[in-house]
């Protein structure tokens, strides 16, 4: 999460983790740029750093560059045919954190809970391997908007990013690897429609939002027992290495959770059901493994031969030994 324009802060802002202003102690001064034709100035010149002169100049067909480093779902580090180097905040788009707090309230319809924020920190990490796959090593054009400043507040070019004739931008939202940024730009009312309809779709990080009245961890109802990691993919082939795809539970509450008969199941029905006596204790993790082995009181293993987690998406059901729905965490 960025400022992606420049502010004068007066009196000095309160930093969040990160050292992000708070939103209600800034004045925003967002300055349009408009030019006859094309955009004026060159990428390497903005008004955070007026002095840097480096970078090729634009043009209305955009900067060829190549990316270098994927640092999160929405940020790049680029490099200019003469060997230069800059960062590029992706125009009109935000992804979830990695590295820092997410704020659920920032993503319409995220419950603002812990349950909230560590499902956000989950689709972050989602965004960030999407943008990997997508665009590191890749020659990129960056495209600049009349509306936007070239440069955010911490001196980041502000752009479009295309790669393969594809604005990079829009695909983060159609896949719904970020939200629309709150800030003025020329795509807006396009990205609000595509966003809105990724949420619609639960797609991404808009899985965080519940979809069976329940909370942003897929808890339905009132449980103490939530999803805290699902390893879909294991190492190397998923069918022979069953013990390390896998998902861990937690008991968030306070008292121990008797889930005996409780049952787990994947969108294509497949389903293991835990053994009399197993309870979890307030605050202890308990991981269900795919493959074969000795349970323990942390560690249950379903005994399949095969793989049961799609590596390109599924559905973690958890019913309670009557057969209510107590989880249901798409990812």
């Amino acid at each position: 999460m960025e400022w992606q324009y420049e502010r004068t802060v007066s009196p000095p802002a309160r930093r969040l983790p990160g050292g992000l202003p708070r939103r209600g102690h800034v004045a925003v001064l967002l300055l349009l740029v408009v030019s006859a034709g094309c955009l004026s100035g060159v990428p390497g010149v903005g008004p955070a750093d007026p002095t840097r002169t480096d970078g090729p100049a634009g043009t209305d067909d955009g900067v060829e560059v190549t990316v270098i480093d994927v640092v999160d779902g929405d940020t790049i580090d680029i490099a200019y045919d003469n060997g230069t180097q800059d960062t590029v905040r992706l125009l009109g788009v935000d992804s979830p954190e990695v590295r820092s707090s997410n704020d659920p309230a920032e993503y319409t319809g995220v419950p603002t809970t812990q349950a909230g924020e560590r499902c956000l920190r989950r689709a972050g990490a989602d965004a960030s391997a999407y943008a990997v796959d997508r665009l590191a090593g890749e020659s990129v054009t960056l495209v600049f908007d009349p509306q936007s400043e070239q440069r955010g507040y911490y001196g980041r070019l502000l752009a479009y990013v295309f790669v393969d004739g594809e604005s990079f931008n829009h695909a983060l939202l159609r896949e719904g690897h970020a939200r629309v940024y709150d800030t003025t730009f020329t795509e807006r009312e396009r990205y609000e429609r595509t966003a809105e309809a990724a949420r619609a779709d639960r797609r991404g990080l808009w899985s965080c939002v519940d979809a069976d009245g329940g909370n942003a961890d897929g808890t339905v109802g009132e449980t103490a027992l939530e999803v805290i990691e699902i390893n879909y993919d294991a190492p190397g082939n998923d069918n022979d290495n069953l013990d390390e795809e896998s998902v861990t539970f937690r008991n968030d509450g306070s008292d121990p959770l008797d889930v005996s008969g409780w049952t787990v199941a994947d969108d294509g029905g497949h389903s293991y059901t835990f053994p009399d006596g197993t309870v979890v204790d307030p605050g202890a993790e308990v991981t269900l493994r795919t493959g074969s082995g000795t349970d323990t009181a942390r560690t249950y293993y379903w005994g399949r031969s095969g793989a049961v987690w799609n590596n390109d998406g599924d559905v973690v059901t958890v019913r309670n030994a009557t057969g209510s729905t107590v989880i249901r965490l798409p990812y």
